[in-house]
């Protein structure tokens, strides 16, 4: 996988949270949209959101992309003692 391409379409695609279609990332990237099409199909974390018609022209993909959600924090390093009932 080409990694500065790839690199700058999920930046894009992360800083569009409505997702972009093929011609805004290459016209953007200034590359060849079979490009930009072959680098989204790669991407594990890329996908097509939903398909958008325009009056006379076929349906075009609008792609997104997972961000990842934080990490979970550490526990607490010493685990509590159970109370067991007792009263003290």
């Amino acid at each position: 996988m080409r990694t500065f391409a790839t690199k700058s379409i999920r930046e894009m695609l992360r800083a569009a949270p409505d997702g972009l279609d093929v011609g805004t990332i290459a016209n953007a990237l200034n590359r060849e949209p079979s490009n930009i099409r072959s680098r989204l199909r790669e991407m594990p974390d890329a996908y097509i959101d939903r398909w958008v018609r325009e009056y006379g022209n076929p349906p075009m993909a609008i792609w997104c992309v997972v961000v990842p959600p934080e990490s979970c924090p550490r526990p607490d390093a010493r685990p509590r003692r159970k109370d067991n009932g007792r009263n003290t």
